[in-house]
């Protein structure tokens, strides 16, 4: 009689670890989820304040009108994407894209001192500054689950219940990785 009890003590307290394991996958599947949710919210902000910048710069790039519709078209894409992969592709195009732009103002003395293209200047700066705080949020959350899922036994429990391993998000162009040659 008491081997039995024991038996069923063991078998509840297997039963507890497994749901307390099962549970931790969800809650850490569920603050990628946000997390995820939170980068698209800033690049929702992006998304709203390029085609502010766009016309502002409009009038001074008259010759630029190539660059500022592929922008338009970027932001458009990204908006429309399907899932957050593709919105993450077309969000670091877009980056580059929006780079062009400041990169042409120098160009442009006029506009350099536009305050409302400085003003948008300033406030992308700072989304992209908030961009690069959840991308690392985020990467450090996958980190913790991938850890959770693959660490033993809970790798038994995360591979029984279908909690696949997830991507960080990397550079893609492995010439941002490289020092710059600075001459002058």
């Amino acid at each position: 009689m008491v081997v039995l009890l024991i038996i069923i003590a063991l078998l509840v307290i297997l039963g507890i670890y497994l749901i307390v394991l099962y549970n931790t996958f969800v809650s850490k599947r569920n603050m990628l989820e946000e997390e995820l949710s939170g980068i698209d919210v800033i690049l929702k902000k992006r998304f709203d304040l390029i085609p502010n910048l766009v016309e502002t710069v409009k009038g001074y790039l008259t010759h630029e009108k190539e660059t500022l519709a592929n922008i338009v078209n970027l932001r458009n894409q990204a908006l429309n994407a399907g899932n957050a992969d593709e919105k993450l592709q077309l969000d670091k195009q877009l980056g580059n894209a929006v780079g062009t732009i400041f990169a042409l103002a120098e160009n442009y003395p006029d506009l350099k001192a536009n305050t409302n293209f400085l003003s948008l200047q300033e406030e992308l700066s700072e989304i992209e500054t908030e961009v690069e705080r959840s991308k690392r949020y985020y990467n450090a959350t996958v980190r913790d689950y991938n850890i959770a899922i693959e660490s033993f036994p809970g790798n038994i429990v995360a591979n029984s219940f279908g909690f696949p391993k997830k991507n960080f998000l990397e550079l893609e162009d492995e010439k941002q990785r490289e020092t710059p040659n600075v001459q002058f």
